[in-house]
C-alpha cells in the first residue's frame, strides 16, 4: 500500500524538496500551507507529473485553535483522495526565522517562534495521532544552531532545543503503537528561511560555508532526499535520533 505523508509548510524551501523527494521515493504526500496557495498547488501539480498523488490544505502551525478543523479537513481528503482513515508519516517541518540580538528581542518574536515550533509541533502532533498509522513515523526538523551559535537566533535555536528533547518523549511514549519518531537538524541552507539572508548575503554564505567540511553551504536537494530516506523501511530501525545533516558544519 502506499504510503501517505503530511509535510506542514510544503509549499516553498526545504518542505517543498521534501514533499518532492517522498513522490520521487513513490509516495503520496499532503502538504500545508499558511498564506502562498498558489506556490502549494504549483508543488501538487508537480508531483502529478512524477506519477504520484498530492493534496495541499491551509494550516497556521501557530494557531493550536486551528487544529481540530484541520483534524477533519485532513480526515476528508485521506476519504475523497485515498479511501483511507489514516496516513503514514508526519513531517513538522513549518517554520519562520527572527533575527535579533538577546536584549532587542521582543515578547511577539518570542511567542511566535514558541508557538510555531514548539508549541505547534506538540498539538499539532497530539491531535493527529488518533489519524497517524501505528508503525508510522514522525520527523521533527531541528537546526544545526542548536550546537552551533549564532548570535541573533537565541530563542530560535533555544525553541529547536526544545523539539529535540520533545522528540525523544515521542519517541519514547509511541514506541508501543510502532511510530519511530527522529529529529532531522539541517545546517546553513541557501532557501528564503529568515528572509533568503544565508541564500542571499554573500559574507554570511561564506562564513558559513568556511565552518563547514565540505566547503559550502547546503541546499534543500541535501535535506529532503534525506527526509525521504529515513522515513522508508531501510531505515525503519532508526529512532530517537537527532540526525544533523549539515556537511560537517562546525568542525
Amino acid at each position: 500500500m502506499t504510503k501517505i505523508t503530511l509535510v506542514t509548510g510544503g509549499s516553498r524551501g526545504l518542505g517543498r524538496n521534501t514533499a518532492l523527494s517522498i513522490a520521487r521515493h513513490g509516495g503520496d504526500v499532503v502538504l500545508t500551507y499558511h498564506s502562498r496557495r498558489e506556490e502549494a498547488e504549483a508543488v501538487v501539480a508537480e508531483i502529478a507529473t512524477l506519477g504520484r498523488k498530492a493534496v495541499a490544505l491551509r494550516l497556521d502551525t501557530g494557531d493550536v485553535a486551528a487544529f481540530a478543523p484541520f483534524a477533519e479537513a485532513l480526515r476528508g481528503a485521506l476519504r475523497q483522495h485515498w479511501q483511507r482513515e489514516t496516513f503514514d508519516h508526519l513531517v513538522n517541518n513549518a517554520g519562520h526565522g527572527e533575527y535579533a540580538a538577546l536584549e532587542q528581542t521582543s515578547e511577539a518574536q518570542f511567542d511566535g517562534l514558541v508557538n510555531v515550533h514548539f508549541k505547534g509541533v506538540f498539538f499539532l502532533t497530539q491531535t493527529l495521532l488518533p489519524l497517524l498509522a501505528d508503525g508510522g513515523r514522525i520527523v521533527n526538523l531541528s537546526s544545526g544552531l542548536t550546537h552551533i551559535c549564532a548570535p541573533g537566533y537565541s530563542v530560535y535555536a533555544a525553541v529547536k532545543g526544545a523539539v529535540e528533547v520533545l522528540t525523544r518523549y515521542m519517541a519514547r511514549e509511541l514506541g508501543e503503537r510502532g511510530i519511530a519518531v527522529n529529529t532531522v537538524a539541517p545546517g546553513a541552507i541557501e532557501t528564503d528561511f529568515g528572509g533568503g539572508v544565508v541564500r542571499d548575503d554573500p559574507a554570511l554564505n561564506r562564513q558559513f560555508a568556511q565552518m563547514t567540511a565540505l566547503g559550502r553551504v547546503g541546499v534543500p536537494d541535501d535535506i529532503g532526499p534525506m527526509i525521504a530516506s529515513l522515513l522508508s523501511e531501510a531505515n525503519r530501525w532508526v529512532n530517537a535520533q537527532r540526525i544533523e545533516v549539515s556537511g560537517g558544519q562546525g568542525l
